[in-house]
């Protein structure tokens, strides 16, 4: 399996989605700062405290590696069916369940280990443009890094199950732009804030979504001898 997965990163060139992570790291940090500090010149309280801006942070994170992964899947999934070259693949006396298997683990670790990493190097970044700002007057005690972090985890865990969503819509008639736009949709809905509120923030809901989205997987994964792998 995890040869499997090697020849799928090698395959996709999965180092130029590595590096399109740490440019939307970047994108992403800079976004931050700069609102942060134009607000906080205007008088606008934006980040009340660094629980806040952590949240803000590991939402934009989330959304934009659901979508990242949605890509990944396109790329790896859906336009290997659409162009008929996995049918090359299923030559190989190899079972056709352990080699989607092996393209849907890429997805999902790269998503968990791309939000968990980018949280990291946002916060650090946000941290030190914080020290010399001072947008967010509160010290960052360990007690919030530990808990934003454990915090972030999860989030991870369920976003990484959770881009597995768009591979219904995007099998149903190996569509890209479907897997694409579906992925846009599921991060719009999760991440609605409405005075602090998101629906992401009731347990209930990621885990929801991850149990669906890891539902799609193993249909994926039990019909793929059949035709329509999509029932």
């Amino acid at each position: 399996m995890l040869k499997l997965m090697k020849l799928e990163m090698q395959k996709f060139e999965i180092t130029k989605y590595v590096k399109g992570a740490l440019i939307a790291n970047i994108v992403i940090l800079f976004l931050i700062c700069l609102i942060a500090y134009v607000e906080t010149n205007q008088g606008i309280q934006v980040m009340t405290s660094h629980y806040m801006a952590m949240e803000i942070i590991e939402t934009i994170i989330r959304v934009t590696f659901i979508i990242f992964a949605a890509v990944l899947l396109s790329q790896i999934v859906i336009s290997e069916y659409k162009n008929k070259t996995i049918n090359v693949l299923f030559m190989y006396p190899i079972k056709r369940r352990t080699i989607l298997i092996a393209k849907l683990l890429v997805t999902v670790l790269f998503t968990f280990f791309a939000i968990i990493f980018s949280f990291i190097i946002v916060g650090s970044g946000f941290y030190l443009f914080n020290s010399f700002t001072n947008v967010i007057p509160e010290p960052l005690s360990a007690t919030i890094i530990i808990n934003s972090f454990g915090k972030v985890v999860f989030n991870a865990l369920a976003a990484s199950l959770i881009s597995l969503i768009p591979l219904y819509f995007g099998l149903k008639k190996y569509s890209v732009p479907a897997t694409i736009v579906s992925a846009f949709f599921v991060s719009l809905i999760i991440s609605q804030n409405i005075n602090g509120f998101s629906l992401y923030s009731i347990i209930i809901i990621p885990i929801t979504l991850s149990l669906i989205g890891l539902a799609t997987a193993i249909i994926v994964i039990k019909n793929i001898d059949n035709g329509d792998i999509i029932t």
